[in-house]
């Protein structure tokens, strides 16, 4: 049984028709908590399944129940992924994004949300602070109703999540909306600079402790697992971008993922890698390269996601 993208059981019962309505929040809930699209699959098929034999009539609040559940079943799914995460050939980067058109752009909390710095910044937090950071801060979930969904007390759920915030605030570097015009012309010069060779045009736009991380997952070649400082980024890119433009076959363009601006390359329409920008104060701060052929794969599917509510009872 698949439930992969926005895909149920064929049923037509009242389980189905509730979850089929929340199913974006749902899966932007276990997305926040996993920063994997394809475990996000798996979580909310198997919570669908325990969903399918809960008596409707005892469900007061559809959204609160659903939340908790697939909340339960995303922290499950992280303690049994830990050896997994542990034995990663090289750095793990989350698992990107392609957004169904148009979705969710003007929520700026929830584009902030599920950006790739702050993703990457999530991974800092044990799993437990992950989810109540993000019930409260992200999806605005009572207090009540997330210490029912980690199974701690109201009060220790309240020092969780002061803590959790002191943390992502400290460490943090945007805040408050990109200005989407000036982000767009950003991309655009640093796509020129990159395939044209350009150290000088690329280093007026790095931040002098630009970082680049690439997550291959040792089943791909990757030029640096890990580098830092403008000159040495600059260095890969010049080495890399003039090289790759000059194969037949290769197509370099710019994309969106995450609502972060990135560049796609692919050889003969098959995806090879994915470069995406983490931009603050008009300046280039973090680049994530992606190379893992499992984590390209799914971004073949738009998804959607919300924060909001859905009229369900």
């Amino acid at each position: 049984m698949s439930m992969t993208g926005d895909h149920l059981p064929m049923t037509t019962d009242g389980h189905a028709q509730r979850f089929t309505l929340l199913r974006p929040l749902l899966f932007t809930i276990a997305y926040e908590i996993l920063g994997s699209a394809t475990e996000s699959d798996d979580v909310l098929q198997d919570s669908y399944l325990r969903w399918a034999e809960v008596d409707l009539a005892s469900v007061r609040d559809t959204k609160s129940y659903l939340a908790q559940l697939v909340t339960r079943q995303a922290l499950n799914s992280r303690r049994a992924s830990a050896r997994r995460r542990e034995e990663y050939v090289g750095p793990w980067l989350p698992e990107p994004l392609l957004l169904a058109e148009g979705d969710a752009s003007t929520d700026v909390v929830l584009a902030e949300a599920v950006s790739m710095g702050m993703l990457v910044l999530l991974e800092t937090l044990l799993p437990e602070e992950r989810a109540v950071f993000v019930l409260r801060e992200v999806f605005g979930f009572d207090y009540d109703e997330i210490a029912t969904a980690v199974g701690k007390s109201v009060a220790a759920v309240r020092q969780v999540a002061h803590r959790a915030r002191e943390h992502i605030q400290a460490r943090r570097q945007r805040f408050g909306p990109a200005d989407s015009a000036r982000t767009a012309e950003l991309t655009e010069r640093f796509m020129t600079a990159a395939t044209t060779g350009d150290m000088a045009g690329l280093l007026s736009m790095l931040t002098p402790n630009v970082t680049w991380t690439t997550d291959s997952g040792g089943k791909v070649s990757a030029i640096a697992a890990r580098a830092q400082g403008a000159r040495r980024v600059a260095e890969i890119l010049v080495g890399l971008f003039p090289v790759m433009r000059a194969i037949a076959g290769v197509r370099i363009e710019t994309m969106t993922y995450n609502h972060d601006p990135a560049i796609a390359i692919s050889f003969d329409d098959r995806l090879e890698a994915i470069l995406v920008l983490e931009i603050a104060d008009s300046a280039i701060t973090d680049l994530y390269v992606l190379r893992n052929p499992d984590k390209l794969a799914a971004l073949t599917i738009p998804r959607n996601i919300t924060r909001g509510e859905a009229d369900v009872d």
